[in-house]
Parts: structure tokens; C-alpha cells; sequence
């Protein structure tokens, strides 16, 4: 009998255990860090709308290159992650178009410039720059190829 009630109590806390994590639908949503290409949806704590080709991040594989586009110029240097999902860009070089929103550019870039670490929650991407949120990235949608109508 002692057996039985053991077998109920750790059945019963098994069952209680993995009915409240939600931790597999959280990784299950997860994008991966490198690779994936990141729309900035927030900076400073201000609402950034989405734009096509605009404030995107990408972190790749190959000798530890990041990329991507700030309001309209394109950038690239290097990345470097460590323990306790640190996290901290190299010198990023871009190029030098003049941007309608020249400010907020800046801001995205020294973000960048500034990330210490990070953070996953479910697609979303953050960076911290010291314990303090800087940036937050959702997944960019995969381009759309439209088909030609058969008529």
C-alpha cells in the first residue's frame, strides 16, 4: 500500500509538473539567434513600425557577421556571443546615404553598439544593453514570391 501511494504522489506531481510549464510551446515558437533575419518592432522603449527592408538585424554562421539595414543604410560587422547569453557587436561599418530619419537611425545603431546581452521570448528577440532593455525584434516574414495567374 505504502507503494501504491508513492506511485500516485509522484504520478500526481509529474502530471502537475508538465501541465503548467509551457515550456516546450515557448521553444517550440522559438527562432533561432543566427540566422534568422530580425524586424525591429521596438527601440528605447518606442514603438517602431515595421517597415519593409528597414531596421533588420541578421547574424550569421560565417565568421560571426551581422548585417542589415538601419531607416535606410545598410550595415555590417561582427558579433560575438558568450556565456549567459551575452551578447556584443563589434564595429559596425555602414554606408552613408542621408535618411529621412537620419535620428532614428542613429538610436538602432548605437542599440547595437551598446547590447551586452539578450533574451528570448517565444519570437521575440531582446537586446539589453546593461540589465536595460534597448531592442526588440520579431521574426521578419519570409518574401512572398507571387505566382503569375493562369488565365
Amino acid at each position: 500500500m505504502k507503494f501504491f501511494y508513492r506511485l500516485c504522489s509522484f504520478a500526481a506531481l509529474a502530471a502537475v509538473i508538465v501541465g503548467c510549464c509551457n515550456c516546450r510551446a515557448l521553444r517550440k515558437n522559438q527562432k533561432p539567434l543566427v540566422g534568422t533575419e530580425w524586424q525591429l518592432v521596438q527601440l528605447g522603449g518606442r514603438t517602431i513600425q515595421p517597415v519593409d527592408d528597414a531596421f533588420t538585424l541578421t547574424l550569421t554562421d560565417e565568421e560571426n557577421r551581422a548585417y542589415g539595414c538601419g531607416s535606410c543604410n545598410r550595415f555590417m560587422g561582427s558579433y560575438t556571443l558568450g556565456e549567459e547569453r551575452a551578447l556584443t557587436f563589434g564595429q559596425l561599418a555602414s554606408t552613408r546615404m542621408m535618411c529621412p530619419d537620419d535620428q532614428g537611425e542613429q538610436a538602432y545603431f548605437d542599440a547595437l553598439a551598446s547590447t551586452t546581452h539578450y533574451d528570448m521570448d517565444g519570437e521575440m528577440l531582446m537586446l539589453f544593453s546593461n540589465g536595460d532593455l534597448a531592442a526588440i525584434f520579431q521574426p521578419r516574414p519570409a518574401a512572398q514570391t507571387e505566382t503569375p495567374s493562369e488565365e
